[in-house]
């Protein structure tokens, strides 16, 4: 996994030195060239498709084969979210690596998004570098979601449920015994995960390199069988590490 301020490989396994080859699905015809005419100015991306709906994204994908695509949520046709699942869904034999970039954060759409296989979620105002930083890190394997949704999100998951509010959906997280515990280094920085602290800020906060940072996010990732960074932060709300001095 991967935040702001995290160097990542400059391409996908196996294609080290290639760039790293993206659709664009959106029905907004400015939305698509803005996110072109920036990724195609960096060294290591390439924009090899774009897309109007979701069917045209599902079918330019599965022909393309693109490194990463960038979903809308709602587009005509097919919603961001279902293409998400036809795409890199836990029943797809070869799936491929989905960021979802919506002006919407409603929970239900994060969820969607996350349980259908995205490994990112960004909001279209989190702004290009984190779009181009959210490319990378998905091509690498890894999973960047905004900081500011997983923090809210987490939040309301957890928070105890209102007596007439409807049942929350569930968020994906572990909950196997550790086989290993934590050390107590580890919990500081699953504590600063939780409360949306970059890699960057961390590694400042703990006065630490982003490598240390890096190796400890690892390791708390293998202990816990946390498949991203959201799951390192909803186990530490779920089992009360989310408060400074926990």
């Amino acid at each position: 996994m991967t935040t702001p301020g995290q160097p990542v490989p400059s391409g996908p396994p196996g294609r080290r030195g290639a760039p790293i080859r993206v659709l664009i699905a959106d029905d907004q015809d400015m939305v698509r060239t803005g996110f072109r005419f920036f990724l195609d100015a960096q060294p290591d991306i390439t924009v090899v498709a774009e897309a109007r709906d979701g069917e045209e994204a599902v079918a330019l994908a599965r022909r393309e084969r693109p490194d990463v695509c960038l979903l809308d949520i709602r587009m005509p046709k097919l919603d961001g979210l279902e293409a998400t699942r036809l795409l890199a869904g836990p029943d797809v034999a070869d799936p491929v690596r989905v960021v979802v970039v919506t002006t919407f954060d409603l929970d239900e759409y994060v969820y969607g998004a996350l349980r259908g296989g995205a490994c990112g979620f960004l909001l279209k105002d989190s702004g290009p570098t984190l779009l181009a930083e959210a490319v990378r890190a998905a091509a690498a394997g890894d999973s960047l979601v905004s900081p500011s949704v997983t923090v809210r999100l987490l939040k309301h998951v957890t928070a105890p449920p209102a007596a007439d509010t409807a049942p929350r959906p569930a968020l994906p997280a572990p909950s196997a015994p550790l086989r290993e515990p934590l050390t107590e280094r580890e919990l500081d920085v699953v504590r600063l995960v939780a409360l949306g602290r970059t890699n960057a800020e961390i590694a400042a906060e703990l006065y630490v390199s982003l490598s240390t940072v890096k190796t400890h996010l690892s390791s708390v990732q293998l202990k816990l069988a946390a498949r991203n960074r959201v799951e390192i932060a909803a186990w530490a709300w779920q089992n009360g590490y989310a408060r400074a001095g926990t």
